[in-house]
């Protein structure tokens, strides 16, 4: 696991980009309100605020079966571990954890943090 998370080319200003997966539970349903709740208008603003707030430029979350995979975009001196302390503290998103936590797989009770894992890239083109 890096959280110092990678480098990536320069499109206005280096930013680094962390790569995390989840799991969600195994029911068509579940999955559906999973896909609802973070759809444009559903999302609550105060989350999508709190991100960007904690200097996260992007993110996106990409779905395969039961199995999320998202995409977070940084500036370069982003401290992941910090961000994260400070997200925790932010207004209702506890609550949002809990909102979500009963459509993933994990412990209902995780932050943000604890449930998503961070993955390690392997392979880019080596230039």
């Amino acid at each position: 696991m890096d959280t110092n998370g990678y480098l990536q080319r320069e499109h206005g200003r280096r930013v680094k980009r962390y790569c995390q997966t989840m799991d969600l539970q195994d029911q068509p349903e579940l999955i559906a309100e999973y896909r609802r709740r973070h759809s444009e208008g559903e999302a609550w603003q105060e989350i999508i605020d709190g991100i960007k707030e904690v200097g996260i430029l992007e993110m996106e979350i990409y779905l395969l079966g039961t199995r999320l995979f998202m995409i977070v975009e940084a500036p370069e001196d982003f401290d992941w571990t910090e961000a994260m302390n400070r997200l925790a503290t932010l207004p209702r998103q506890q609550e949002w954890e809990t909102y979500m936590a009963q459509l993933q797989d994990c412990n209902a009770e995780a932050t943000s943090d604890e449930k998503w894992k961070m993955m390690e890239r392997i392979f880019h083109l080596y230039r």
